[in-house]
């Protein structure tokens, strides 16, 4: 792959930076940083954002999108992170549910949906996990039965997903009959997250972005809830956890840790040999982090992801992610020598070094990461 920069690219970086300078933006996203609350509302300034233009670049234009390539988008969410824009509720939205609605929902659910998405309009989560199953989504317990009038009604608890507070729209697994195996009857429905019968909470946690927990009671879906084939949701679910394996929200988080950390070693830091040479293993890593991510999205780019390589992506940013952050706020970064990072970069690693054990387990666990690599390289051996 040719990782240097396009013109298009270039040109959408300009323009990010120039939006995030213009003074009604950067009034809201000052806004947010100050904010005392844990989790800031960050939905108004995601809408000027979606009003310019730059929430889905790489969606088609009737859905709000410009038509860019998967790349030109990541350059878009880079400097959006770069100038300190939030994105949990973006990867959330666009980069997971509205990729994997482009990807695989009906002309009728991408027309309902993904112009909300791209306007910063609505937003979305996803509901998969649940009490006892932890990463084995396989064995989810929650229902979909038939309602009768083309419909299902949902029943179930759904644990440890994010941002269901502020979204109006989930992409949620549930089974709607029993299979020959585990992964058979496991089907994708888009449920409305204001209907009857949900109840939304949070699970305590030291992270500033909080676990939910969702109740579905018999929630109604309607007749055009349902994605895909019914009971055929596992190889949807698979394709979609691809998707949001690229890794490029995880090497974000690595980077701009790292340069926070780095904003902390001062002269006399910079003559300790051990302490430079953890500071170029783990840049190493942090570039090579990003190199693995965008290797993946280039590929979403050739049709869609390739779900081995997304494993090693996630896996290797992830893991990296959370190194930056243990090393920045405890041995040798964050206050190590006579030097110390602004206020900014403290209040950002303490954060970080909060946030940093969830990395390796959101999104499919480490451990998950390693069988998947593993059995895809069994099987090329068994085929060869």
């Amino acid at each position: 792959m040719d990782f240097s920069a396009t013109e298009r690219e270039e040109a959408l970086r300009a323009e990010v930076r120039a939006v995030l300078a213009e003074p009604d933006v950067r009034a809201e996203l000052d806004r947010v940083r100050r904010s005392s609350r844990r989790e800031p509302d960050v939905r108004p300034l995601y809408r000027m954002l979606g009003r310019r233009g730059l929430l889905a670049v790489s969606w088609p234009e009737e859905f709000g999108g410009r038509g860019a390539a998967h790349t030109e988008a990541a350059a878009v969410i880079e400097e959006l992170v770069h100038g300190g824009v939030p994105d949990m509720l973006h990867v959330l939205s666009v980069q997971i549910v509205g990729l994997f609605l482009l990807q695989a929902g009906s002309p009728e659910q991408k027309a309902a949906h993904l112009p909300g998405l791209a306007a910063g309009e609505r937003f979305a989560t996803v509901l998969y996990t649940e009490p006892q199953t932890g990463s084995d989504l396989a064995s989810l317990r929650t229902t979909a039965r038939p309602d009768g009038d083309g419909g299902h009604l949902l029943t179930g608890e759904k644990i440890y997903g994010l941002k269901s507070g502020m979204s109006d729209l989930a992409l949620c697994a549930a089974r709607t009959r029993e299979g020959s195996s585990k992964y058979d009857g496991i089907s994708l429905f888009l449920v409305d997250l204001a209907a009857p019968g949900v109840t939304r909470g949070l699970i305590d946690s030291i992270a500033d972005d909080a676990f939910d927990r969702v109740v579905l009671d018999g929630v109604r879906t309607g007749a055009g809830a349902l994605l895909g084939e019914e009971g055929e949701g596992w190889a949807l679910l698979s394709r979609c956890l691809a998707i949001e394996r690229t890794g490029l929200d995880y090497s974000l988080k690595a980077a701009r840790w790292y340069r926070a950390a780095l904003s902390g070693i001062d002269d006399v830091a910079r003559t300790d040999g051990a302490l430079l040479e953890e500071v170029g293993r783990l840049g190493a890593a942090v570039d090579s982090g990003r190199l693995l991510a965008w290797e993946v999205i280039s590929r979403l780019d050739e049709g869609e992801a390739d779900p081995t390589a997304a494993a090693v992506a996630k896996y290797y940013t992830s893991e990296t992610a959370q190194e930056v952050a243990v090393w920045a706020t405890t041995g040798r970064g964050f206050r190590y020598g006579a030097g110390e990072p602004g206020v900014d970069e403290a209040d950002l690693l303490e954060a970080a070094y909060r946030e940093a054990p969830g990395l390796t387990l959101s999104a499919g666990t480490s451990q998950i990461m390693l069988e998947l690599v593993a059995s895809s390289a069994f099987d090329a051996v068994m085929e060869s």
